[in-house]
């Protein structure tokens, strides 16, 4: 079965018109089939259409992602009410215990990343690996701080990775394996990326569903909610009968 594969955090600014197109470009050629590039703090609907055209040239679907940091609960509830019918995708960054909690049981949440270095900052703990699994919040895993990391930093890092993937595995939380790059040089092919994945514990099925089949099945689930037939999960009008 042929592998649809997506890198749903591509971290560079839209406005910068030229280098997005060169790594939209580059995506292409190395075999994705799907590409995120955040938006913080609005969405732009002239920046989706303008990033949509440039994919739709080289083959690509584009998915729409917002990313919030949240100061506090309310923050990240307004933010929620504010971008959850817009966006395809929602992540909320965690860098507080509260917030990981909280975004890895709302239902609204798609993915929780950890982006903090520091050991006692990362926050995915037993208890939010049960929390996500109840809500099938899936856990996003940046590869970027493993390609820029040497020495003992990267070894603290890839340490703390792989007892969150242990617990994600434990507790069945779907994995998401992301770029989170900003430069072309960073970029790896997808099957590069799932090898880095068989350092944090994952074996080559599992590996492969974290740069494929985990982050194209969240992006399908919600454009189906998102869609104006969508009556509740499993419910979809096809068709509306006419009044008498």
């Amino acid at each position: 079965m042929k592998r649809y594969f997506a890198d749903l955090h591509l971290r560079i600014n839209p406005k910068e018109t030229q280098i997005t197109q060169q790594i939209i470009a580059k995506a292409a050629r190395y075999g994705y089939s799907q590409i995120s590039i955040p938006f913080t703090s609005q969405i732009d609907d002239a920046q989706i259409s303008s990033l949509r055209a440039a994919c739709v040239q080289v083959g690509l679907d584009f998915v729409v992602r917002a990313d919030f940091k949240p100061r506090n609960q309310e923050d990240l509830m307004r933010f929620l009410r504010k971008f959850r019918r817009k966006a395809e995708i929602i992540c909320i960054v965690c860098d507080d215990k509260e917030i990981a909690r909280s975004a890895a049981k709302d239902h609204r949440v798609d993915l929780i990343n950890f982006p903090s270095l520091d050991y006692h900052k990362r926050f995915f703990d037993r208890a939010e690996a049960e929390l996500s699994f109840r809500n099938q919040t899936a856990l996003e895993i940046d590869v970027k701080s493993l390609l820029v990391l040497e020495g003992p930093p990267r070894v603290r890092l890839l340490s703390s990775l792989r007892r969150e993937v242990a617990l994600a595995k434990e507790f069945h939380v779907p994995i998401v394996l992301s770029s989170g790059v900003s430069e072309e040089r960073l970029m790896r092919m997808p099957r590069d990326l799932a090898s880095i994945a068989y350092l944090l514990g994952l074996g080559e099925s599992e590996a492969l569903d974290a740069v494929s089949t985990n982050p194209t099945r969240i992006v399908a689930t919600n454009r189906e909610k998102l869609s104006q037939r969508f009556v509740a999960p499993g419910i979809t009008i096809i068709r509306e009968g006419k009044a008498d």
